[in-house]
């Protein structure tokens, strides 16, 4: 069965729910998310262990989010986002947007700082690396958002309508190669603005979500161009096996219609984590300027009455 036009031989049966879902091992991906559910299950056993607590919420986002990377790419999804342009799509945009906001949610990057041992003196460890890297220029330069809000538009303008993506497209390690790159592109664009890890750039929750909008209507305007095209727009997908049923158009259509919703939801469900993050943190200022107050005897409230009683001494 001929993929795309390119040469490569592809038998699957119509496209089925159920066998989306089948299981289909992917040496890569398969080991990535058992050795990242590894690595941070370590970190949480190792804090509790010495009596530290660390949220159950963090450890149920960050599983979410490995096992949304599984889905997309450990099963027969992967082989159907080989040749229907939507199947591709729903791939792109859940290890995109999805993904990386529940790992990051997950602060895996806390957990690690928090669980690695501190080297002795003079002596460099893991978590000291770690330390440099993250306050290293590389990192300072790839987090900010000069950088990060094109990097997150150029990959979908720069990469769909150009002969890049025809030539990643025709071998699945190209393809593979591409949904990590996706994924990459999304964990350095969300990371500043959920500011859950720490990091080089903190900016204030006003400017978090300026930055979040900034890019989420270059995906509306995407999908819309895909859905209004009269036309195959892109040369990979143009030839749809016969077996599947499939309309090339109507399936970018499809693929169209599925970026312009993605730049939806992700938008929600980073704002309504930021608003709570606003909020939470309002509510330590709180307690802690109450806590000051409480040990300097409110001096600070005792100097503005005294400020007001020697006004009124002086009018009268």
């Amino acid at each position: 069965m001929d993929h795309g036009g390119h040469g490569t031989t592809m038998d699957l049966p119509p496209f089925t729910l159920s066998r989306a879902l089948e299981f289909s091992p992917d040496a890569f991906f398969v080991v990535g998310c058992l050795l990242a559910l590894a690595l941070y299950g370590w970190g949480v056993v190792r804090l509790r262990s010495r009596g530290d607590g660390w949220s159950p919420g963090r450890t149920v986002a960050f599983v979410l989010g490995v096992l949304s990377v599984a889905l997309m790419m450990c099963t027969g999804l992967n082989d159907y986002g080989m040749v229907m342009f939507s199947v591709h799509m729903v791939q792109h945009m859940v290890i995109s947007m999805v993904s990386p906001i529940l790992l990051l949610l997950g602060a895996p990057v806390t957990l690690a700082l928090r669980a690695l041992p501190v080297a002795g003196r003079g002596r460099k460890g893991p978590r000291e690396l770690l330390l440099a890297v993250l306050h290293s220029r590389v990192v300072r330069f790839v987090s900010h958002p000069v950088f990060t809000i094109p990097l997150f538009i150029a990959s979908l303008y720069g990469l769909y309508f150009t002969p890049l993506f025809d030539f990643l497209m025709e071998s699945k390690p190209g393809h593979i190669a591409m949904m990590v790159h996706f994924l990459t592109v999304g964990l350095v664009f969300f990371w500043p603005i959920m500011g859950v890890d720490p990091g080089p750039h903190r900016p204030g929750y006003l400017m978090r979500m300026l930055e979040l909008f900034a890019g989420m209507p270059f995906h509306a305007f995407f999908g819309i161009a895909l859905m209004m095209a009269s036309e195959p727009m892109v040369r990979a997908y143009e030839n749809p096996p016969a077996s599947l049923g499939i309309d090339a158009l109507s399936d970018q259509n499809a693929a169209g219609g599925i970026a312009w919703a993605f730049s939806e939801i992700p938008s929600v469900l980073v704002l309504i984590a930021l608003v709570y993050q606003w909020y939470r943190s309002d509510q330590r200022q709180a307690k802690r300027s109450d806590r000051a107050a409480d040990r300097d005897g409110d001096k600070e409230l005792a100097a503005y009455n005294a400020y007001l009683a020697s006004l009124q001494a002086r009018g009268q």
